[in-house]
């Protein structure tokens, strides 16, 4: 399955579609809250192309981005505002800052990130309360994965099953990156926040998502390479941040650049390509995809 990748020429009823949002003839849909993480780890082998990141391929059956390669990740449940949850690291308050949101929405989106992580790759960003600089170092136990499934079923709340097994969120081991809002003539539309994390020492992740059809660990610059190759299917935003994150030597400097990040939302709007149109990106990314479209 191959997408069109950035700049993406746009069929002209789209842009005549999103004209009329913008002329207030339509009125978009209202999006719901989402994060999503980019879960990284070292490189093992001798052609070391900087750090892998961990990818989900969709089943091509579900009816947002069927089939694409994604980070794990999903939207934000009402439960993930709960203010008692087991919290250690940058506050909500520092996180609102960094995500440009207000302080409840920020505590929402780290516990729906941390959350999602455990649910889609059974890799959990939590320490032991009595030692919360420390971090859960497994995960594979059968008693683990009946309440990762309780999480994803919803029957458990992030916060009973922190407090049930002792442990606190290590928000500080997520790193920020950017912010996504799909564009408005979509009618499924998505507001969504990309962390960034490194799998932490002794867990594994597992192949465990209700949703996906397959897992991968690839180098971001690799995952990439097959996605300009046809052989990864991606959405604009996984592409290009595979892209961004392929530019770092290892994970410790992309955790580093994250360090200064604040999230600006970003929209894609309609913009001239030739004789068409395409969708905007960020204009610090348009060098990388430049390059590649020599």
């Amino acid at each position: 399955m191959r997408i069109p990748l950035p700049p993406v020429p746009l069929p002209p009823h789209l842009a005549d579609v999103a004209a009329e949002f913008a002329d207030g003839t339509r009125v978009a849909v209202e999006p719901r809250d989402a994060a999503t993480v980019v879960l990284m780890r070292s490189g093992d082998s001798a052609d070391d192309r900087g750090p892998e990141v961990y990818l989900l391929r969709r089943h091509v059956s579900m009816e947002f981005a069927g089939g694409m390669a994604v980070f794990p990740g999903g939207g934000v449940d009402p439960r993930d505002f709960d203010a008692d949850v087991a919290w250690a690291g940058p506050t909500p308050s520092e996180w609102a800052e960094r995500l440009g949101c207000d302080e409840d929405t920020a505590r929402a989106l780290v516990c729906a990130a941390v959350r999602e992580t455990f649910e889609e790759s059974g890799v959990l960003l939590a320490g032991p309360l009595e030692r919360p600089d420390d971090v859960v170092a497994d995960t594979t136990g059968d008693d683990w994965e009946a309440d990762r499934f309780a999480l994803e079923s919803r029957d458990l709340s992030m916060t009973d099953f922190l407090n049930r097994r002792g442990l606190v969120l290590r928000t500080d081991l997520l790193g920020t990156w950017s912010g996504w809002l799909t564009p408005v003539f979509e009618s499924k539309r998505y507001r969504t926040w990309f962390f960034v994390a490194q799998l932490p020492a002794g867990q594994l992740t597992r192949d465990v998502s209700t949703e996906s059809s397959s897992v991968t660990w690839l180098p971001a610059a690799i995952a990439a390479d097959r996605a300009d190759g046809g052989d990864l299917a991606m959405l604009p935003p996984t592409y290009l941040t595979c892209l961004e994150v392929g530019t770092h030597p290892d994970v410790d400097a992309v955790l580093a650049a994250a360090q200064g990040r604040r999230v600006t939302m970003f929209t894609p709007e309609v913009e001239p390509l030739g004789d068409g149109f395409t969708l905007s990106m960020p204009d610090d990314l348009r060098p990388l995809v430049a390059q590649r479209r020599v």
